[in-house]
């Protein structure tokens, strides 16, 4: 059975083709946001290669405890208070989101809230099983020299 197409859909297909529109209108605004884009990556690439030169290693102090409290509001603070929560749940997904068929976008909010918990559980849990791995200054200049060919390649992808 066909599903019908409904208003909304053709007005965001429109409002799709108005955006891309203004871009294909503006080829200066694409050029300032691919070469400023490249030299971000560039200049925090180069940040990466330098630290992959100079030796350091992952050192856990003994620090100041934190109260239950303290840690609920610290987790919360920099969950929502940083700027890479909002570009990515909102502006991403959310754009990625309103593509998607209506039926679909409940499955698609249900993938993607799975793969964040995934992540940050194995984040969590990835950075005390590597605590003895990154104690060696050789891990850290692995990492950053990975790093540096990460963004490096991506701003030449960009620069094409």
């Amino acid at each position: 059975m066909a599903v019908p197409k409904s208003k909304v859909t053709r007005a965001k297909r429109g409002m799709r083709r108005s955006h891309d529109a203004l871009v294909a209108a503006n080829p200066l605004l694409m050029a300032v946001a691919r070469w400023g884009g490249a030299l971000f990556l560039v200049v925090y690439g180069a940040g990466a290669a330098r630290r992959a030169l100079v030796a350091r290693r992952l050192t856990a102090g003994a620090g100041e405890t934190l109260t239950r409290r303290g840690a609920v509001l610290a987790a919360l603070a920099f969950t929502y208070l940083n700027p890479h929560c909002w570009l990515d749940t909102v502006v991403l997904l959310g754009s990625i989101a309103s593509q998607q068929p209506p039926p679909a976008r409940l499955w698609f909010g249900v993938g993607a809230t799975s793969a964040s918990v995934a992540w940050f559980f194995a984040l969590g849990y990835g950075a005390r099983l590597l605590r003895p791995v990154f104690a060696r200054p050789l891990a850290w200049k692995v990492l950053d020299a990975a790093i540096t060919l990460v963004m490096w390649g991506i701003a030449a992808t960009l620069l094409r």
